[in-house]
């Protein structure tokens, strides 16, 4: 009779049965084991799955780009995939380019990337679809772009797994309100892109989809937690993308791979969270703008009533008064590295030479903030000691730029890009980028250099603020950077974006100046 109602018992609950004998027969250990053995299977299978999600996306886009290539053989990819954001936009709006040889010259590239990078999580073949859409309204600021998204930016029908198995087979039931937007201003997103396991990470690796590489140099890390949107765009595979912000997320990928990157103000686009901000990556300034100048629309408002309705200024960016600067080279919680100290000093070198005012400014108390207010605050009251003591801590900063009637503010970018491995292991280096996710200021990254020879060979005499073990663990995660590219942060203040970046194209303008002086 026991036996019977064990089974019904079984049969009532709709338990396996296997895992009642294992106990019945060898007891409570053995069951620990089955069922640790049968969860490792059931991770392995969604792993597998995914896989061939993303193998059979690739496959599917590799035959779209074929197809389109034997129905015009004419068709040559390069010269699409070599042009600048605003000159493709522009020969897309004049009828000189069509919006489907753009897209499968993008997809073409990506594939050619991707290869080498390992940077995709799934093509979005939807994308196809939407080429029949864009072609009866032709209209919006991206109209026939193709762009690329984030793994965890929710596309329809796809998943947004963050790199965590848990969220495998769990596909968005509708477009992120970021997304809409975008497809309203007639781009296509057609890719998204790797992450690291969690988002929290900033190198770019997941057991789903494994370890992206670095474009300039495949031993590096292209950084995270943005990194395939990095990797992608740094690649040729992209002209823009969209990533998150949290600790620095899209600004070290674009460091890391030599792109410009933009944090904005919190919530100045939608994001389904509450602490990142959602920004976009891309070869350079102009691009950044276009991406903000187009979502800060109507629709945005509309889709987002938390978003406040504050449309892009584009006389602000355009704006070509002298600027009053402020800027550190050294924040006092990590000793730069010789390439971000000299290409830090070589900007603001030629910032003052292009006559804008550049006035010292040091971060204030770095250590109460990341150590006493951060840490021991969130841990200690879950929180409420954190909240009080941030927005003093913000007033304060504030009060400073105030004091010093500046504009913007110039300090070193983290780089070069970290050997593997060291990336999680070094959370200590984020003060340069989390300061600013933590003050809920407006930044952005710009290309101005690369490693040389000289900065090599100094690192040997690199002692750090400390001297402690993390600084020596810095130097190994920054060693045979030789080439690398090197970038500058530039910050503003909270809602003044466009302020922002309207210092960043200057300081990519006359670094581009710069290096052609030099060159002749």
């Amino acid at each position: 009779m026991a036996r019977f109602n064990v089974q019904q018992l079984v049969l009532d609950l709709h338990i396996n049965w296997t895992p009642v004998i294992a106990a019945t027969v060898c007891g409570t250990g053995a069951l620990y084991l089955f069922l640790k053995w049968r969860n490792n299977q059931e991770i392995q299978k969604k792993i597998l799955n995914a896989r061939k999600r993303r193998d059979a996306s690739l496959l599917q886009a590799e035959q779209a780009v074929q197809q389109f290539k034997m129905q015009n053989p004419d068709f040559e990819s390069s010269s699409i995939v070599s042009l600048s954001l605003p000159e493709l936009t522009g020969k897309l709006k004049d009828g000189s380019l069509q919006p489907d040889a753009v897209l499968y010259a993008l997809m073409e590239k990506a594939l050619e990337v991707n290869k080498n990078l390992n940077c995709s999580t799934e093509f979005l073949m939807e994308s196809v679809a939407q080429l029949e859409d864009i072609k009866t309204q032709k209209k919006g600021l991206l109209y026939g772009v193709p762009i690329s998204i984030k793994d965890n930016v929710s596309y329809e029908g796809h998943d947004t797994s963050c790199g965590v198995v848990s969220k495998l087979g769990q596909p968005a039931l509708v477009d992120s309100v970021v997304v809409k937007v975008l497809k309203k201003q007639g781009a296509i997103p057609f890719i998204k892109t790797n992450i690291p396991q969690g988002l929290l990470n900033y190198d770019c690796s997941n057991p789903i989809y494994g370890q992206t590489l670095n474009p300039c140099n495949l031993q590096k890390s292209p950084g995270g937690s943005s990194g395939g949107e990095g990797a992608l765009i740094g690649g040729g595979g992209s002209f823009l993308g969209i990533g998150t912000d949290i600790a620095g997320s899209i600004r070290i990928p674009a460091s890391f791979c030599g792109i410009c990157g933009f944090k904005p103000t919190a919530k100045r686009i939608s994001v389904c969270a509450v602490l990142p901000s959602l920004g976009p990556l891309a070869r350079d300034v102009e691009s950044l703008a276009l991406c903000m100048q187009a979502l800060l629309c109507q629709d945005m408002f509309s889709l987002d009533p938390t978003v406040p309705p504050i449309p892009f200024n584009q006389e602000v960016y355009e704006s070509s008064e002298p600027l009053r600067i402020g800027y550190y080279e050294n924040d006092g919680y990590l000793q730069p590295s010789p390439s971000m100290a000299r290409a830090f000093r070589e900007t603001k070198d030629l910032l003052e030479r292009a006559g804008h005012t550049l006035v010292p400014f040091q971060p204030l108390r770095l250590y109460h903030v990341f150590h006493e207010l951060t840490l021991r605050g969130v841990m200690a009251d879950g929180g409420r000691t954190f909240i009080s003591q941030l927005y003093g801590y913000i007033q304060e900063v504030i009060a400073e730029w105030r004091r010093l009637n500046v504009d913007v503010l110039l300090c070193p970018m983290l780089g070069p890009a970290y050997n593997f491995t060291y990336c999680g292991r070094l959370n200590s280096a984020l003060s340069y980028t989390s300061l600013y996710n933590l003050l809920n200021f407006p930044a952005g990254v710009v290309p101005v250099s690369a490693v040389t020879e000289e900065d090599e060979a100094q690192l040997s005499q690199y002692t750090g603020v400390h001297g402690d073990m993390w600084d020596k663990l810095f130097v190994k995660a920054v060693k045979g950077g030789v080439g690398l590219p090197v970038t500058v942060q530039c910050v503003s203040l909270p809602w003044q974006d466009e302020m922002c970046l309207r210092f960043m194209r200057e300081v990519e303008q006359l670094t581009a100046k710069n290096k052609l002086t030099r060159k002749y």
